[in-house]
């Protein structure tokens, strides 16, 4: 039975509160895309992730090994790096799921742990081979593959679906469709939720609870998946909207290339034991599938603010984690003022969220504006089969009738003589 410190228990519940913020924060890389096609309705969609997720979450430990065993050096880190790592994480997770933006709760993660490390330890504790072939190269590499694996399926199904019944193929799409969603939400359990699992091992190691190198206790991988489980559920609307209906107009043949080709990248990369975030995937593979259907798009100005946000989350969470180790450092009033700071910083998000509310029943209302490269290949781009003649049609007014428009008086009729009077 493992020996609890008051600083471990709060680590633990610290971590928890990241995996429920991953949860919630990651809910669109599944569903979203069901969601914004209609295949599913939006409270039974994140019903259905939440579940898969706990499924998940007990099938593989290889990515909470590399975390826990491989990212830091486990020797000689006290438990107070690892909650300091925790509260940047947290932090940036919440202030991009204000602004809608899906950004890589793993990446958090990780820049919170090694920023928290090089401050506790110096940047030796951080094992650069690792830190770059599971963390980094797969970064770059996944949404590049998913998106080419998207744009491809997309294709294929558009040209084997050329013959095929409109409604009834719409309507196999959408089964697919929500079969590949499930798929990605067992996907993101397999991943996602190891995360935590690795890094409360860590902080178990690190305190003293249980032996280096071991495996997570079956506790910590029943909780961490019952954490990002709930937040799962919960429903991340806001970044549910921006990868829905931001990014791209997906029918359903793109939503299920897109998911199908996001759950491939992730199960192989879950197998490998690759710290993959699945937001990248997800949102490589989903403006793969923008591009792969004849005339559609991506908004790339919603693109451009992703790519932004992916860019700055490794040193935002690691500037944040280095500097809340300082503050632990300086003894228990150190570590008590840092979890102040977390919960109040983490009200007042909550609080100006609440100023425009996005929830179940609005998700899909609004759009993002199509910004000026979006405008400008929307214009080039050879309109659907079809919609041409419907242009011309709305574009070219009918003449109006004449005796309508015109009204001539009696008066300014000529007589007509009688034919006997000629």
């Amino acid at each position: 039975m493992e020996n609890f410190s008051l600083i471990l228990a709060i680590v633990v519940i610290t971590a928890l509160a990241f995996d429920f913020t991953n949860g919630f924060h990651d809910t669109a890389n599944a569903m979203a895309t069901t969601i914004s096609t209609g295949a599913l309705k939006p409270k039974v969609a994140v019903a259905m992730s939440a579940v898969l997720n706990l499924v998940g979450a007990f099938l593989s430990v290889e990515v909470a090994n590399t975390i826990s065993k491989g990212l830091v050096d486990e020797t000689g880190i006290r438990p107070e790096v690892i909650f300091a790592a925790l509260v940047g994480a947290i932090l940036w997770n919440l202030l991009t799921w204000l602004v809608g933006l899906p950004s890589s709760s793993s990446h958090a993660l990780m820049g919170g742990l090694i920023g928290a490390t090089v401050a506790s330890a110096g940047s030796g504790a951080v094992h650069g081979d690792v830190l770059v072939t599971k963390v980094l190269l797969p970064a770059v590499a996944a949404p590049i593959v998913a998106g080419v694996a998207a744009m491809f399926a997309t294709r294929l199904s558009y040209t084997l679906g050329k013959k095929a019944d409109g409604r009834a193929a719409a309507k196999g799409y959408r089964t697919g469709q929500i079969a590949s969603a499930g798929l990605v939400s067992l996907a993101h359990g397999t991943n996602d939720a190891q995360k935590t699992m690795g890094i409360i091992t860590l902080a178990l190691v690190a305190g003293g609870a249980v032996a280096p190198d071991s495996d997570p206790p079956t506790w910590v991988i029943l909780s961490a998946g019952m954490a990002i489980a709930l937040g799962t559920y919960l429903g991340g609307w806001r970044i549910i909207r921006t990868m829905g209906k931001g990014l791209t107009e997906l029918q359903p043949q793109q939503g299920f290339a897109a998911q199908t080709s996001a759950a491939t990248v992730i199960l192989a990369s879950s197998h490998l034991g690759f710290s993959l975030s699945t937001t990248h995937s997800v949102s490589g593979s989903v403006m793969g599938a923008g591009l792969g259907r004849k005339g559609g798009v991506v908004r790339w100005s919603t693109a451009t603010r992703m790519f932004v946000a992916w860019g700055l989350t490794l040193p935002a969470a690691a500037l944040v984690g280095a500097l809340a180790e300082t503050v632990t450092g300086l003894g228990d009033w150190g570590t008590a003022v840092v979890a102040v700071f977390l919960i109040a910083s983490s009200a007042a998000i909550w609080k100006i969220s609440r100023r425009e509310v996005v929830d179940a029943s609005n998700v899909n209302d609004a759009e993002e504006p199509a910004g000026v490269v979006t405008t400008a290949i929307a214009a080039v781009a050879p309109p659907p089969a079809g919609s041409l003649a419907d242009d011309l049609t709305a574009t070219i007014p009918s003449p109006a009738p004449v005796a309508a428009s015109v009204a001539v008086p009696e008066s300014a009729v000529p007589a007509v003589p009688p034919a006997a009077a000629v």
